[in-house]
């Protein structure tokens, strides 16, 4: 079982190469677990891919079941640059360009332009922001 500070997942390994492990994550939505999911169009299941270092000390083989692991503060980054920080973006340029006197059409579009630029620097600095990522197979 994980720690307090770690999030964890039950996953499947796909691949293995010297430099990294490929772990298919099931995600599946609460409504899953409902007797009635199989004919529910609501029941949600995501299937993931996570790339892992390999340790080359590690005897994983294909299809193995195993626990993938991230600290708690790396999925807390992740909320803030995926979510938060987008919509302290949205509602700001909104805010100023209606405050400068701009159309609310105008001023949605535009602020939805900041929130791409931002997007489009976090793609930039995608390279970056994974080496931070420390997942791991436990």
């Amino acid at each position: 079982m994980a720690g307090y500070d770690e999030i964890s997942h039950k996953g499947r390994i796909l691949r293995v190469t010297p430099s990294e492990t490929v772990v298919e994550i099931i995600s599946k939505s609460a409504c899953t677990a409902c007797h009635a999911s199989s004919v529910c169009t609501v029941a949600d299941i995501a299937r993931k891919e996570i790339t892992v270092p390999t340790d080359p000390s590690s005897t994983h083989m294909e299809g193995e079941e195993v626990d993938v692991v991230m600290r708690q503060s790396m999925g807390n980054k992740a909320v803030w640059i995926a979510y938060v920080i987008p919509l302290v973006i949205l509602i700001a340029f909104v805010l100023f360009f209606l405050h400068s006197g701009m159309g609310e059409l105008l001023s949605g579009l535009l602020a939805i332009c900041g929130v791409l630029s931002y997007f489009f620097i976090i793609w930039l600095l995608r390279g970056r922001l994974s080496g931070e990522a420390a997942f791991y197979i436990k």
